[in-house]
């Protein structure tokens, strides 16, 4: 299956958190969206692997994604070795996207940028016809996507461009609380961490009116771009 976009993420949530406002506007207007998952997100405080992989699936039907994959690269120990970027490589090759979303060039959490590194550096190696790769057998053909944007997470970075999501901030906030095991909720019995308080709701909603302000709308999505952006003219991005 040919993806348009195709988002990776260090860890389950990490796109709710951060993009799936955009990959919601993407989808409803046309465009195929997949979901790679580097890791299971087993080191979490709370929940478990197996549960974390339902609440990924619930949030996928939230979002409409196509497909999404775990490719169980180990929370908190995953590198850039040759293998890892083997794994990476051969899904950019099965789903030859144009766009590649991953995380954040620099974030609190580790796994966020050495994540963002990892996929950058395979989006690049996929296009090599001399880096065989193989799925279920059969060989694969070299592809390089367009464009490699990062999502920002955590910390704030100064956008490189934001995409309107007002319309769909609703379903952005449903996708999260798909994962009630690690977000709010007030029936968890759960140890607390910084991310289960209702403050952090109300951060995840201000930083989408923080990029929304910088454009002029309600709600935004921030993103920064590996490579220059290509426009035709001062008119399109106006």
């Amino acid at each position: 299956m040919k993806l348009d976009i195709l988002a990776f993420s260090a860890h389950p949530d990490d796109i709710e958190l951060a993009c799936s406002g955009t990959l919601i506007k993407h989808i409803k207007s046309g465009s195929k969206v997949g979901i790679i998952d580097l890791t299971e997100g087993e080191l979490g405080s709370r929940g478990s692997r197996e549960i974390r992989h339902q609440e990924a699936e619930a949030a996928s039907k939230i979002i409409g994604n196509s497909i999404r994959e775990n490719l169980n690269l180990g929370d908190g120990f995953f590198e850039q070795t040759k293998d890892s970027l083997i794994r990476v490589i051969e899904m950019i090759r099965k789903y030859q996207p144009e766009i590649v979303l991953c995380n954040a060039i620099s974030d609190r959490h580790p796994d966020h940028g050495r994540g963002s590194e990892l996929v950058k550096r395979a989006a690049f190696l996929s296009g090599l016809a001399k880096i065989p790769t193989e799925i279920e057998g059969k060989t694969q053909e070299k592809w390089r996507p367009k464009q490699v944007f990062h999502y920002i997470q955590d910390e704030y970075i100064q956008p490189d461009f934001v995409i309107d999501i007002t319309e769909e901030m609703p379903a952005k906030m449903d996708s999260i609380l798909a994962y009630s095991s690690q977000f709010y909720n007030p029936e968890s019995k759960e140890p607390k961490t910084p991310i289960s308080s209702k403050e952090f709701m109300d951060f995840l909603e201000g930083r989408a009116r923080q990029f929304g302000r910088i454009i002029g709308t309600k709600f935004g999505e921030g993103f920064t771009s590996s490579n220059a952006l290509k426009v035709q003219s001062l008119s399109d991005i106006l």
